[in-house]
């Protein structure tokens, strides 16, 4: 019943985001490199390492660094249930750096499809953030949606979209509401029996008072299991 619920929400969360309208935007070109390593453990246990580095600025610049540790729990074959924690270095070109630490809560579950066809599933994050510096914590929310489906041989095509929600409001910076939006686009493509490469092409939308801001990302994504 609760997974059932979640993921109703899941669906209405993005559907919610694609409603939002489009403002004249401030753009930035960027890369986002990422490398997720996993490994089982026992039947039902699931240890991943993730870490990104984001050139910004024109991809002139490392204006983010990001480590993603988890552990998850393997619900049945198409649930999983993750904890994490994230250390996110952010180096604008104006504002002064800032370090942020989050702790994390996730349900990964397959909506439609068999894994092998065309195939729809969802992640359902709640972020618990801290920066350095700052008293207060604060509550994000995070709604992705990925289909995916077969090309030649072991490739596949994928397309997903992924909503934020800032549950609260912080003394940091953070604004409660519709926070951004991801959409992504591109391919997996198998290297070897454990390493996967997904290159693609994300944009990405934050809404500000007075000028939002777009950011069109070349991303290339590494994943490998052992």
């Amino acid at each position: 019943m609760a997974t059932t619920l979640i993921k109703s929400i899941a669906v209405a969360a993005v559907a919610f985001a694609a409603a939002a309208p489009a403002f004249a935007a401030e753009e930035d070109t960027q890369i986002w490199t990422a490398l997720n390593v996993s490994t089982e453990i026992g039947s039902r246990g699931v240890l991943s390492m993730e870490s990104q580095l984001r050139l910004t600025d024109d991809a002139s610049r490392a204006g983010q660094y990001l480590v993603r540790p988890s552990i998850g729990l393997k619900l049945d074959a198409t649930t999983t249930v993750s904890l994490g924690y994230a250390y996110v270095h952010t180096d604008p070109a104006g504002p002064a750096e800032s370090d942020e630490h989050r702790i994390w809560q996730q349900l990964s579950y397959r909506l439609a499809g068999d894994g092998k066809g065309v195939t729809l599933t969802g992640r359902s994050r709640l972020e618990q953030r801290w920066v350095e510096g700052a008293p207060d914590m604060g509550w994000r929310f995070r709604q992705q949606l990925r289909l995916t489906a077969p090309l030649a041989g072991r490739v596949r095509a994928f397309a997903s979209s992924e909503a934020f929600f800032a549950l609260d409001d912080t003394s940091w910076g953070q604004t409660g509401g519709f926070d951004r939006w991801r959409n992504s686009a591109g391919l997996a493509v198998p290297v070897g029996r454990s390493i996967t490469v997904e290159p693609g092409y994300t944009n990405q939308w934050i809404p500000r008072v007075g000028q939002d801001r777009v950011h069109h990302i070349a991303n290339i994504n590494i994943s490998t299991k052992f």
